[in-house]
């Protein structure tokens, strides 16, 4: 007999109805469950009573339609319960103390941004970041240091107002190492800025490529131009801290077999002459900065939301999470999880957002991941320049 997809879509509609309909009574039934946890002081959170529930309609579902269909009802009930809990927390109305710091850094930050600062930046004159820097902050009294954990430190500590970090490149993926430092300290994003970087070969006088036997850079600049280094054969390739770091030491070795990785404006700065150009694997290579601050601050126009946080080690932690998410319309517009030292299998996860800290639904959200994290970071609401 030949199916009639008009009639089998006919009778989806009206069980979708019957479905929504019941997912409705369920809510209404979830909103007396909050009266009553809030009238007897009790937690929204009852992990025996859902793993009971889940435990139920899992053998429910296999009685009626086999082993499959429980994998399938208890993903369905995680999400309802995922639903549930956080209609009950909007219903009883208390805001956590990360809302209201929210609240109050949207409203008493200054309405322009700064144009000045003193500001933190890796390596030395001529990094990337001076560069990065400067397309934040015309103005900037900027203040090098070694490594990022030294940036994170000043910032930390009151040394300065602003640090600018490398977070991502778009050919050679995540600054890892910023990524680690990240959950070490305790700062706020206040802007982001994406800059186009173009790498050159950069030698002292009379350095011709065909004598070149050390290569010198940051494990970025090197992995960005891969390519490039790999055609020159069985050369010696040494990692330092810094493309700006490397242009200077090429410098102060006064070698004409070692070159460094860097930018053009580290020629002219430290003496060097450019030995190849536009030596990137892509073009449209692109590093995106990320500038912190000690305290919450939310500028006007603020449209990105960075959160970081740990997720139970258990089979759809992180789907029930993103699905959290696109039930809110929010696009995830970055993902990056890191291993935790000392837990096996086990990760921190970093979620960029395009929401708004101005949407008390969106702060709603983060209050209620929160509350159901056992680790999480409310990093910042910024814009991207």
């Amino acid at each position: 007999m030949e199916l009639d997809l008009n009639n089998i879509r006919e009778q989806l509609d009206v069980i979708d109805n019957q479905v929504t309909e019941l997912f409705i009574k369920r809510m209404q039934l979830s909103a007396q469950v909050a009266q009553y946890k809030a009238e007897h002081n009790m937690q929204i959170y009852v992990p025996s009573r859902e793993r009971a529930i889940l435990q139920r309609v899992g053998d429910q579902a296999s009685a009626l339609g086999g082993d499959e269909m429980d994998e399938y009802t208890r993903l369905l009930y995680h999400t309802i319960f995922d639903l549930s809990r956080a209609y009950q927390a909007r219903l009883l109305g208390k805001d956590t103390p990360l809302v209201d710091r929210i609240r109050n850094a949207r409203e008493n930050t200054p309405k322009i941004f700064p144009k000045k600062g003193i500001v933190a930046c890796q390596g030395v004159e001529g990094a990337y970041s001076q560069q990065a820097c400067e397309k934040i902050f015309p103005y900037a009294n900027i203040m090098y240091f070694r490594n990022f954990d030294g940036v994170f430190n000043a910032v930390e500590k009151g040394l300065c107002q602003y640090g600018v970090l490398p977070i991502e490149n778009s050919s050679h993926g995540s600054v890892n190492a910023v990524y680690d430092l990240m959950r070490q300290h305790n700062f706020h994003i206040v802007r982001s800025v994406k800059l186009p970087v173009q790498h050159a070969l950069l030698g002292n006088p009379g350095t011709k490529l065909s004598g070149v036997r050390e290569i010198i850079s940051h494990e970025q600049g090197l992995g960005q131009c891969s390519a490039f280094v790999k055609s020159l054969g069985d050369v010696t390739v040494t990692v330092c801290e810094n493309t700006a770091v490397a242009a200077k030491l090429v410098s102060e070795s006064g070698r004409t077999d070692i070159v460094a990785i860097s930018s053009y404006n580290c020629a002219e700065l430290y003496g060097l002459e450019v030995v190849a150009e536009h030596i990137q694997n892509s073009e449209n290579n692109f590093t995106r900065f990320i500038c912190i601050a000690k305290d919450m601050a939310i500028y006007p126009g603020a449209n990105r939301i960075s959160i970081m946080f740990t997720l139970p080690h258990q089979p759809g932690a992180l789907y029930r999470m993103i699905a959290r998410f696109f039930a809110m319309g929010l696009n995830i517009v970055k993902l990056e999880s890191r291993p935790i030292a000392g837990r096996d299998f086990e990760f921190m996860f970093y979620f960029d957002l395009e929401a708004s800290a101005y949407s008390d639904e969106a702060i709603r959200l983060l209050g209620e991941l929160e509350s159901g994290s056992e680790q999480f970071a409310f990093l910042g609401c910024f814009s991207e320049v």
